[in-house]
């Protein structure tokens, strides 16, 4: 069983993807740095959460 991310989750992630392509990877510290930078997040569970996603997205696309 995998976690299930809530819409608005996956398209702020998804669009960060697309505005950025170059500069997410699979590490999940650099992406959390990166959406913090990127972003005007200020909750931090929710950071987590699109870093997460990132990441996560990340990996199956370069599997």
């Amino acid at each position: 069983m995998g976690n299930i991310r809530p819409s608005f989750i996956k398209t702020r992630a998804i669009r960060l993807l697309e505005i950025y392509p170059d500069k997410f990877t699979k590490d999940f510290d650099t992406n959390k740095q990166l959406v913090t930078e990127f972003t005007d997040v200020d909750n931090k569970r929710m950071r987590n959460w699109i870093a997460g996603y990132i990441t996560r997205y990340i990996q199956r696309r370069t599997d």
